[in-house]
């Protein structure tokens, strides 16, 4: 098996930048799967990839992703597992272990864990060609508050979301997620990362984010959900979406 940034760049080439944030709710566990499995096979066209939120991924529980996964994969997409991982090597390690045996291909991480934990999760994904993304700058209006703390490393004084795609670039990183709501950032990541991450870009259209102007920034992937979700013709958003990205 070939790589999970190598795979996913195969799933997104001439097709779609395209990552559904499949965050739906329901009281029904049958009918978050059905719904999962509707997206996939009336989207899956339009996609490189479809992203699974906390929210989604606990309630559904291991005989249902492994089945969504299956379906996912079959349709060529990739499949990740946002969790905003954030432990100590241990715990990460058995998170990580089951996401992989439900057939997941990444997850998003959070580097406040530290350089030593987030370094020891990207070697063991890699063992197996899993996939680890981690968060430099969230997308919501609340993010800068966190992720633009300064910091003193080594002596140097930097943003905290500077020091994580150092961490994320040095470490070998499969990804790091930058707001589409913040292109500045995304700007920056993409001169300093010099291809060694790739860009994931959230907050796109519902939270304001520019799906041109974070391509044209670096973006290397939009993710994607209420837009696409709450559309009045999902299939005609998404399709709209997979266009643009490809256009730029």
């Amino acid at each position: 098996m070939t790589d999970y940034k190598a795979r996913i760049r195969e799933s997104a080439s001439g097709k779609s930048r395209i990552i559904l944030a499949n965050d739906l709710e329901s009281p029904s566990i049958q009918k978050l799967e059905s719904n999962t499995i509707k997206n996939i096979k009336t989207l899956n066209k339009f996609l490189c990839a479809i992203k699974f939120n906390f929210h989604l991924i606990l309630p559904l529980g291991m005989k249902s992703l492994t089945k969504i996964n299956r379906v996912a994969h079959d349709a060529g997409l990739q499949t990740i597992a946002d969790i905003k991982l954030n432990d100590i090597g241990n715990t990460n390690k058995i998170a990580t272990e089951k996401l992989w045996q439900a057939g997941f291909d990444a997850v998003i991480v959070n580097p406040i864990m530290g350089s030593e934990n987030l370094q020891s999760l990207i070697e063991y994904a890699h063992k197996d060609d899993h996939g680890i993304i981690t968060l430099v700058h969230m997308s919501h209006p609340g993010a800068k508050l966190g992720y633009g703390l300064t910091v003193l490393q080594n002596k140097k004084t930097l943003k905290i979301n500077e020091l994580f795609l150092e961490w994320s670039c040095s470490m070998k990183a499969d990804g790091i997620v930058v707001g589409a709501t913040v292109p500045q950032i995304i700007k920056s990541c993409y001169k300093k990362a010099k291809g060694r991450c790739d860009i994931y870009s959230p907050g796109v259209g519902t939270q304001g984010g520019d799906p041109i102007t974070a391509i044209r920034s670096g973006a290397n992937y939009l993710i994607v959900g209420r837009t696409i979700l709450n559309a009045k013709d999902p299939v005609l958003e998404a399709k709209k979406l997979q266009e643009l990205s490809l256009g730029v």
